[in-house]
């Protein structure tokens, strides 16, 4: 499992007897967006509030975030408080009320959150030579960035339109024993090659979208539908994302699921203010609206 520590404290602020809750400070940092507010109560006691919104995260393949976050006044009127986080939801509230100052209080506050990460990519630990090393199976050497890749002909042919017509007596490459492929890495063309061949290996959130971009390219159906497969039943990446990529990759039953799923009027508005919504299909927009007038 990947991890990644972030941490963070503010600058000082200052809190006041104004009556209502003011915004003491908005930032982002590495994917977390907090919102930090503030005020003092008739019994003068600091009630702080910090709105955390770490979807972004979500969307790289954290599932969970753990840690603690500490408001502390600059001149003791308190002991720092702590809150301890353990979240797998991205919006969350944290509350917080303490001192008997009846004027003001200068306050920080800090956190330090570790995002939890889905398995790495697989291509950066796995050796693609050994994986597609020659034996009295293979019949073709694909060559990419210099590197040879051992294959099948028949069984990549099946597997892809792309490699039929390669092989195809039709064309020259069909009569060579080595092709290079162009205009692709080594390793993001091997990684596709491991998912369907020799011995399959299954996607996760990393690499879901390069393997869809290189299924695409390449002409592997079997791929789209063994990641769909994934971010159907086992993904925890984030809802805009994911209905982006069934939408881009016309991954129909992913769609379906996600549109299922927009049941509100603040999710609608939330997505809607999200780079991926700019990149949906007009189709996917006009189901997303038709399923609003339903359940709203």
């Amino acid at each position: 499992m990947t991890t990644k520590v972030i941490s963070y404290k503010s600058g000082q602020k200052t809190v006041s007897n104004t009556g209502a809750a003011i915004v003491l400070e908005s930032g982002e940092k590495d994917g977390i967006k907090h919102t930090w507010s503030g005020r003092i109560d008739t019994s003068s006691r600091a009630n702080f509030t910090w709105n955390i919104d770490w979807d972004n995260l979500k969307n790289q393949g954290v599932y969970r975030l753990v840690g603690h976050l500490i408001v502390s006044a600059v001149y003791d009127h308190w002991h720092p408080h702590r809150v301890d986080i353990d979240w797998t939801d991205t919006n969350h509230s944290v509350l917080a009320a303490i001192g008997n100052s009846p004027n003001s209080y200068a306050v920080t506050f800090e956190y330090n959150l570790t995002a939890h990460y889905t398995e790495p990519p697989p291509a950066e630990n796995i050796d693609f030579g050994e994986m597609f090393v020659a034996s009295d199976k293979t019949d073709m050497v694909l060559i990419v960035e210099g590197k040879k890749l051992n294959v099948n002909k028949s069984f990549l042919s099946i597997h892809s339109d792309y490699f039929s017509s390669l092989f195809s007596a039709n064309f020259k490459e069909g009569r060579m024993k080595e092709i290079e492929i162009k205009e692709v890495s080594y390793e993001d063309f091997g990684l596709l090659l491991a998912s369907f061949y020799p011995n399959p290996m299954f996607p996760n959130d990393h690499t879901v979208e390069k393997l869809l971009e290189m299924a695409r390219r390449f002409q592997v159906l079997s791929v789209i539908g063994i990641v769909e497969y994934h971010l159907l039943h086992i993904s925890r990446m984030g809802y805009e994302k994911m209905l982006w990529l069934a939408d881009e990759y016309a991954m129909t039953k992913l769609l379906a699921k996600c549109i299922s799923e927009m049941n509100s009027a603040e999710k609608a508005k939330k997505l809607k203010k999200t780079p991926e919504f700019q990149k949906l299909s007009v189709n996917t927009k006009s189901l997303i609206l038709e399923r609003l007038l339903k359940v709203i």
